[in-house]
């Protein structure tokens, strides 16, 4: 069997069972486990499952851990909370962008929104978006670069974060739990990095389709009670609004 061919029936697979074993495909494929865990890897960057420790697991409707996955949906919604988001700035701000589909939409109005500011950010596609803007000063974080996150995350670049203090930070949230007052993201890399913006930022804003109220994901970055506002695309709902305000937080 061509390697193609193995890595489409493994995405049936996983697709019809749920989750894989790296040793049971080794065994049922007759390859090395290593050659499995390959496939996997490669299926992983083409955002045909989600690969965890042993084995894989199918992605879900709503689950795509991917940027480039994740860029082209639910951008009217992402839209309307970049409106929002140029509503808070002033020139001669210092912000930080993180990783975020929506904070691409959010440099797409600044560059044409004739603030002068400065702009931090660790993500490619807000870099690539901000170039050429004649008002802002933008700086760009290395260090070291997720391929899913299209940026840079890690120890290197929390380095470099922490060297700046900002006036406002606007963070990427994959799921926001108002039980537990936490929100999430997808690896500890990209967890930990968004700690470290949110340590050096006077004001901090999570920003989050309504959609994501209440989902889960895999790793908790923040306690709520250290971020100044949430902004979703439309008002959420009471007993939302009621959990934020209990803890300080204003709903946008």
């Amino acid at each position: 069997m061509l390697p193609e061919e193995r890595q489409n029936t493994i995405v049936q697979l996983v697709n019809e069972l749920g989750a894989v074993n790296v040793k049971e495909l080794s065994a049922r494929f007759a390859v090395t486990e290593d050659s499995i865990r390959k496939d996997l890897t490669l299926l992983q960057r083409n955002g045909r499952l989600k690969k965890t420790y042993g084995g894989a697991l199918k992605i879900e409707p709503d689950d795509d851990h991917f940027v480039s996955q994740r860029k082209p949906k639910y951008r009217p919604a992402k839209q309307r909370i970049a409106k929002k988001v140029l509503k808070l700035l002033k020139d001669g701000d210092t912000i930080f962008l993180d990783i975020s589909t929506t904070n691409i939409e959010v440099a797409k109005l600044l560059k044409t929104s004739g603030l002068s500011l400065t702009v931090v950010t660790n993500m490619v596609d807000v870099m690539l978006a901000m170039a050429g803007d004649d008002h802002s000063r933008l700086i760009f974080i290395g260090g070291t670069f997720s391929e899913g996150c299209d940026g840079f995350v890690g120890a290197l670049a929390n380095r470099e974060i922490a060297r700046y203090h900002y006036d406002k930070a606007f963070l990427g949230v994959v799921g926001l739990d108002l039980a537990r007052g936490s929100a999430t993201t997808y690896t500890p890399e990209d967890a930990t990095t968004k700690e470290t913006i949110l340590q050096h930022s006077a004001d901090s804003y999570l920003l989050l389709e309504t959609r994501k109220v209440g989902k889960e994901s895999t790793c908790a970055y923040t306690d709520l009670r250290d971020v100044h506002a949430v902004i979703t695309e439309k008002e959420l709902d009471a007993a939302a609004k009621a959990q934020l305000k209990a803890r300080g937080i204003a709903a946008l």
